[in-house]
């Protein structure tokens, strides 16, 4: 790249958005502007000279008609005078023919040619008294040329003020070139102007509840800038709900970290003054802090699980639905054994299978299974249906309340019949994020004669 185009381009690097638009649309303009007036100039220029030598051709006709057995030498000479009629005079091809009265008109080696018959008629601007003049060389015959000659001060007159009319329209051009490029490049770079004063805003308050505001109009008409904005502002919708979420987070985290880890404190406390302690009182303070213990790193590894909020890429195989059911179900007996589980696989989702991670899939029937058994009166069956479309769970306990069940899947919430139950209120939510990092969808609905149903829909 020469040092000339580097120049160029490290100039047009450091100038404004608006700079640079404005310049190309005044060039573009300007362009425009001075490529009409310069081919008008041409136009106009031509056509005067073309009608000046269309008079020409029509006085060599007429002086060829009047003058058809003149020898060599000046025919008419008054051509002086602006409104004389044209000079004209005979040529031959020979100089020793010529006569001996020099010639009016200025005679040269292209004249005799043209008069040999070895070149084409041609015109040419000469001077003559003092005053521009157009003359037209052509052959007479015999050998001979004819020159014939007028003034042309009013051809150069036009062509000169044409010049200085499409020199000012020119001018005006590129000014209202330049004007319009500064307009085009204000409203065209507004939208854009607020985009970037918002982000800037955002980024100094680090507040994404600012937005962009759009110009009214009817939907789907909407320009380029117009839906850069709008995609800006839905862009920072997601962040803010991303920010509320995560603000959320914590704050539950928090609050619900503060009472396991104050009765840890507690019992650690406890603990070391062991000597002053019973062995019955050792005993107790020592199985609540390891149960205190498994409590809090079970909610931390939910809290962390909750927060990679993906599956990890490497770790997907095809995992058969029924068999993995099966499995969680059985788990589900030895854990909960005062619970009735009942499964019911449909002949067809006999071999069903999906890409995922087994051990998240495993995690997702878990959570079901147990929020099943923690709600179910023991005795009652808490029922698994698997087809191919779709896997439900099923318990007969108090059900959700209307009220609650927007709320089920949401994080640490717990409707008020649960605050006494054992959980953090994170199950349902991890549930629900498992199932859709697989494609699936989570539901929860009051199943009729009581209870809730939980439904996973499979992908596709």
């Amino acid at each position: 790249m020469s040092a000339r185009r580097r120049l160029g381009a490290r100039w047009r690097r450091h100038r404004p958005l608006r700079t640079r638009l404005a310049l190309a649309a005044s060039a573009a303009v300007a362009l425009v502007a001075v490529g009409i007036c310069t081919a008008a100039f041409f136009v106009i220029r031509y056509e005067l000279y073309h009608q000046l030598d269309l008079s020409l051709t029509q006085s060599a006709t007429l002086v060829t008609q009047q003058n058809r057995d003149e020898g060599p030498g000046t025919v008419a000479g008054e051509c002086r005078f602006l409104s004389a009629p044209a000079c004209a005079q005979i040529v031959p091809a020979a100089p020793a023919k010529d006569p001996a009265k020099p010639y009016l008109l200025p005679v040269s080696t292209p004249v005799r040619e043209v008069a040999a018959g070895e070149r084409d008629p041609y015109f040419t601007n000469v001077t003559l008294f003092g005053h521009p003049m157009r003359m037209l060389t052509t052959n007479f015959g015999r050998g001979e040329a004819l020159q014939v000659a007028l003034r042309a001060d009013t051809v150069e007159r036009g062509v000169r003020q044409a010049a200085w009319l499409l020199a000012g329209a020119g001018a005006a051009g590129v000014l209202l070139a330049g004007l319009l490029g500064y307009w085009v490049s204000r409203t065209g770079l507004a939208p854009v102007a607020r985009l970037t004063a918002t982000a800037e805003r955002i980024a100094a308050t680090r507040d994404p509840r600012h937005r962009i505001e759009l110009p009214a109009g009817p939907p789907g008409r909407e320009d380029e800038v117009t839906r850069l904005a709008g995609s800006f502002n839905t862009m920072l919708g997601e962040l803010e709900q991303s920010v509320t979420a995560q603000r959320r987070l914590v704050a539950d985290a928090s609050h619900e970290l503060r009472t396991p880890l104050t009765a840890l404190r507690t019992n650690a406390e406890l603990l070391a003054r062991a000597d002053r302690l019973t062995e019955a009182q050792r005993t107790r303070a020592s199985t609540a802090l390891t149960r205190q213990l498994r409590e809090v790193t079970g909610l931390v590894n939910d809290l962390i699980e909750l927060a990679r909020d993906e599956e990890p890429q490497p770790l997907l195989e095809t995992v058969r639905v029924a068999a993995l059911t099966e499995h969680a179900v059985e788990m589900a007996r030895a854990h909960w054994p005062r619970i009735v589980f009942t499964l019911y696989v449909d002949d067809a989702a006999a071999g069903f299978a999906l890409p995922g991670v087994p051990s998240r899939l495993s995690r997702l029937l878990t959570n079901l299974l147990d929020n099943a058994a923690k709600f179910s009166p023991p005795g009652d069956p808490v029922e698994v249906a698997l087809t191919s479309r779709e896997l439900t769970v099923r318990d007969h306990g108090p059900g959700i309340a209307p009220e609650d069940l927007p709320y089920v899947f949401d994080r640490f919430y717990r409707a008020e019949t649960a605050r006494a139950l054992p959980g953090s209120g994170l199950g349902l939510a991890m549930a629900r994020q498992i199932a859709r990092a697989h494609g699936a969808e989570l539901t929860a609905e009051a199943a009729q004669g009581g209870g809730a149903r939980f439904r996973l829909t499979f992908p596709g």
